[in-house]
């Protein structure tokens, strides 16, 4: 009986890296859709409300002023999206300078009017109410 038990658990312990990595997953590619349903909005130009959708962490870390001014001088030269794909996006418990916490780094390759190639990292994190929201984002 101890065998089979131990055998048992032995195949348990196997398995729980496999459903941790789809939970990961899962998690990805929600995170994945919230950063794109966020990118949308900063795409349209909509960026005060871009600011009122992300995270509280990030709100807290820039005033909604400072924010509009920054994607007023470095966004909307870009010009308008011509194309955006992933190239990465990996889930994290702990990012440098940020509280620990669920994070998922989302790379794109993107393609703008005015800048045929840039990185884009968009950085989600899970709140307190079980949503993702955007708490960090990058252009070069």
């Amino acid at each position: 009986m101890i065998r089979s038990m131990m055998t048992g658990l032995a195949i348990i312990m196997m398995l729980l890296p496999e459903v941790s990595m789809a939970q990961n997953e899962d998690k990805e590619r929600s995170a994945v859709a919230a950063a794109e349903k966020w990118l949308a909005i900063v795409d349209e130009g909509k960026y005060r409300e871009s600011w009122r959708e992300a995270a509280v962490y990030f709100r807290t870390a820039v005033k909604q002023e400072q924010w509009i001014e920054s994607l007023q001088a470095v966004r909307k030269p870009l010009g308008k999206l011509v194309s955006r794909k992933i190239r990465s996006n990996t889930y994290k418990t702990s990012l440098p300078g940020a509280p620990d916490g669920e994070y998922v780094v989302i790379q794109f390759e993107t393609s703008f009017e005015n800048k045929k190639s840039a990185i884009e990292t968009v950085t989600p994190m899970m709140e307190k109410d079980g949503k993702w929201r955007v708490s960090g984002y990058f252009i070069r």
